[in-house]
């Protein structure tokens, strides 16, 4: 029950201080989930993250259950789950109730500018921090060059290009394995 509780806890703490979405939170779920508890290593965050992104749903979540139930199987996804989704609801519900009075006040657009821009920093840390793991070698480099190009001149389905880009994964290794013996 104990283990339960800090999940929760642990998981709240990361959705009540950060916003912007699941890429804003990885920073701080790298924080308390690979640093202070030490229930993940980097890689298997990133992994789990990635993981996140493919499937339906909050990324935010999708990782918390995965954590979760590394932890403590299925009540662990639940405790987790619950608690980053928590302190949102509490949030939302509090900002939807005054944020329809206070819109279009200048100070409350200009707090929203400045969130945003924060938000953008913490995406980019994100993103400088995945291509510190992700892209390892220049195979590695080739998948990303050709993922980010399709994804711009072509509408092909994301899920599409993650699945390319996994199988590519699975062709390389398996060649290099090859190659070895």
């Amino acid at each position: 029950m104990r283990m339960l509780i800090k999940l929760f806890l642990s998981f709240a703490y990361v959705g009540a201080f950060t916003f912007g979405g699941g890429y804003s939170m990885l920073p701080m779920f790298k924080r308390v989930i690979v640093e202070k508890n030490s229930w993940l290593t980097d890689l298997e965050m990133t992994d789990f993250f990635s993981v996140s992104q493919c499937l339906p749903g909050v990324i935010a979540v999708n990782s918390s259950v995965f954590v979760g139930y590394r932890q403590k199987k299925l009540p662990g996804s639940i405790a987790a789950a619950l608690g980053v989704a928590f302190p949102s609801i509490v949030i939302i519900l509090a900002l939807a109730a005054l944020i329809t009075n206070f819109a279009s006040y200048p100070i409350v657009q200009s707090a929203f500018a400045g969130i945003r821009v924060c938000v953008g920093a913490l995406i980019l840390k994100t993103v400088v921090d995945l291509w510190k793991q992700a892209i390892v070698d220049k195979l590695a480099l080739a998948i990303f060059a050709a993922v980010f190009l399709v994804s711009f001149l072509t509408s092909l389905p994301i899920a599409l290009l993650i699945a390319a880009a996994g199988v590519s994964g699975i062709v390389i290794s398996a060649l290099r394995k090859g190659g070895a013996k």
